[in-house]
């Protein structure tokens, strides 16, 4: 893939900064059409209530599978050189950290990307837990918690070479493949179950395929940048954290990736949402319903930056690449998710 005209065009930073708006943008058009949440498919599944969110979630999740093994099993996409794969990675923090996101995208009823999405519809609620959100993950990263994490992160760490889940069963990106079938098969049968609305189906495969182009064309620009570009994919930790020290921070901040997709992202669901009609203001009902908001935004915020990865950046975007951090840290949600909603929201159900 020749990307040289637009970088000689644009320039290297301007040129990534602009493949995550328009990667983020489309996220949040099918993100908001298809009502893509992780939330809500946790809960289908341990409620056993329902299988159209659970499909919905499914779709996003084997199509990025699918496509990110095919690119690498053509030789356009080599996921060796990412942040997941070529790094030391923690097993406490991907697990501490993942139950932590459970928990907290049960509490503020989203997790960090469907937060963004609906804060760009109007809803208040989402706005000011992806604004607590935003400056937990930054305490985390480099601030007041930054010791709490580096210490849970210590606890189980793991060489970089023991990381890559195919490497490590010998089943390579074909094996990948087949994986991601399963997994689509998993989603047609729930579809058909829900009788899945067409943007359901449709949005879910868009979301997925954002994830992979974002792959392949990070470390298409990795090979023809003359500066350093890392190799990445969607997520909404880091990345959010990044966006709200643009606003705090002195002018002049490098643009880079991350900087691109949050915006993109809210650009996105604001389109699909004006063009169906949902653009509506929404707020709190009552205290309670804000602290748990806030507590929520607080947990997502510490477990996202400890585990690496939120609901996509691990949940998505790692788990597509096999990295086994990402694969603990989606288990760690969906464990955190289900005993959250049990303990928490169960007796509302059952009076």
């Amino acid at each position: 893939m020749n990307l040289d005209f637009m970088l000689e065009a644009l320039g290297d930073r301007s040129s990534i900064a602009l493949i995550g708006l328009l990667t983020g943008t489309l996220f949040g058009f099918f993100a908001q059409r298809s009502r893509f949440c992780l939330r809500s498919a946790t809960l289908e599944f341990w409620r056993r209530s329902g299988t159209e969110k659970l499909a919905v979630w499914l779709f996003a999740f084997s199509t990025a599978v699918l496509a990110t093994q095919l690119f690498s099993l053509l030789g356009w996409f080599d996921a060796s050189t990412s942040r997941q794969l070529s790094s030391r990675g923690s097993l406490s923090g991907a697990l501490v950290g993942g139950l932590l996101f459970g928990i907290g995208m049960v509490l503020a009823r989203g997790c960090s990307s469907r937060m963004l999405v609906l804060a760009a519809n109007g809803n208040l609620r989402a706005l000011l837990a992806g604004l607590i959100f935003a400056v937990t993950a930054q305490a985390a990263l480099a601030g007041i918690l930054a010791p709490a994490r580096l210490w849970i992160a210590s606890w189980w760490t793991v060489a970089p070479e023991t990381r890559n889940l195919l490497g490590l069963l010998g089943l390579g990106h074909g094996g990948g493949l087949l994986f991601g079938l399963l997994w689509a098969a998993a989603a047609l049968f729930f579809a058909r179950r829900a009788r899945l609305f067409a943007w359901g189906l449709w949005g879910g495969i868009g979301v997925g395929l954002m994830v992979a182009l974002a792959w392949l064309l990070t470390y298409q620009v990795s090979l023809q940048a003359f500066e350093p570009i890392p190799v990445e994919a969607l997520s909404f930790t880091g990345p959010s954290a990044s966006t709200l020290m643009l606003f705090l921070s002195p002018p002049g901040q490098p643009l880079d990736f991350d900087l691109g997709l949050v915006p993109g992202v809210a650009l996105g669901s604001f389109t699909a949402a004006w063009r169906g009609k949902e653009l509506k203001l929404e707020g709190f009902k009552d205290g309670h319903s804000m602290r748990r908001y806030i507590f929520g935004a607080m947990a997502m915020g510490f477990g996202g930056m400890l585990a690496g990865g939120c609901a996509v950046g691990a949940g998505v975007s790692g788990a597509a690449i096999f990295a086994l951090t990402a694969w603990l840290t989606l288990i760690g949600m969906w464990l955190g998710a289900g005993l959250t909603d049990w303990l928490v929201d169960k007796q509302g159900r059952n009076p």
